[in-house]
């Protein structure tokens, strides 16, 4: 007697689709419900390494203090970069400037001319920070700058000595540049180059130069100039376009000059 055979089974194809389908909304709802439990996480770890970067280059993380105790010696506030003025209509605390920087009420649109680093909309406002010594005046002042480099936006901030016109420190916490060409922004032998640079010329004119080879005590205007980046023009031309642009009058340039003009009174 011959042996029966089962028929084939045949697959359906649109319940193979409504599996793969489910699968793919599992895992994107698994994926948005951990990006949205982990932002806060993130946003936290990203205001500490911000802080971290201003207490060092104000030389005030000292041992056994954390970064939150040490940043309790700066006091932050928002500036109007237009007018220079302190204004307590935002928190320097919780400003974000990639955010400011899209939105309409806090910034404005930059024609090319007027944007050499390449931030095409210029926030109206952003936060200054200050660390005074024991009698109230100022010992060290620290700006945010940020601008285009070769492959993304490099943000960070550049601390002035109390003359407001010697570089104390330079320091970037956010890009995308290229590791061991426009990367080496966070090399600690290249940032310690900046210490002790002048930022303006006599006329109070920001006059920072980023130049091929190796700057010496022989170079014209060496007070000025700071080695390029090797192998990174357009991300060595970005950074010095950021701390010129930052430093003009067009940035914090109207804030400097308040402050010169108080020092001068005292």
């Amino acid at each position: 007697m011959a042996e029966s055979k089962a028929p084939p089974v045949r697959h359906s194809g649109s319940k193979t689709l409504l599996v793969a389908f489910s699968v793919c909304l599992v895992c994107s709802l698994i994926v948005a419900s951990a990006a949205i439990l982990l932002k806060p996480i993130q946003l936290n770890n990203q205001s500490i390494e911000r802080k971290r970067i201003i207490v060092e280059i104000a030389d005030l993380l000292e041992p056994g203090l954390t970064v939150e105790q040490a940043f309790r010696q700066v006091d932050a506030v928002m500036v109007e970069l237009s007018s220079g003025q302190v204004t307590d209509a935002l928190d320097p605390e919780h400003f974000d400037i990639a955010k400011a920087a899209k939105d309409v009420n806090l910034s404005e649109p930059l024609k090319r001319n007027e944007d050499p680093a390449q931030i095409r909309r210029k926030p109206k406002y952003l936060p200054v920070y200050r660390v005074n010594d024991e009698v109230g005046r100022l010992k060290t002042l620290i700006l945010p700058v940020y601008g285009y480099g070769l492959w993304s936006t490099l943000y960070g901030f550049i601390a002035l000595q109390d003359d407001l016109r010697t570089i104390q420190g330079l320091r970037f916490y956010q890009h995308a540049e290229t590791p061991g060409l426009g990367g080496e922004v966070d090399n600690p032998q290249w940032l310690a180059l900046w210490e002790g640079k002048i930022a303006f010329d006599d006329d109070w004119e920001p006059h920072i130069e980023l130049v091929k080879g190796a700057v010496g005590t022989t170079t014209p205007d060496h007070q000025h100039k700071v080695d390029g980046l090797s192998g990174a023009t357009l991300t060595t031309r970005g950074v010095m376009q950021l701390l010129n642009y930052w430093l003009s009058e067009e940035g914090f340039g109207p804030y400097l000059a308040q402050l010169r003009e108080q020092k001068e009174r005292r």
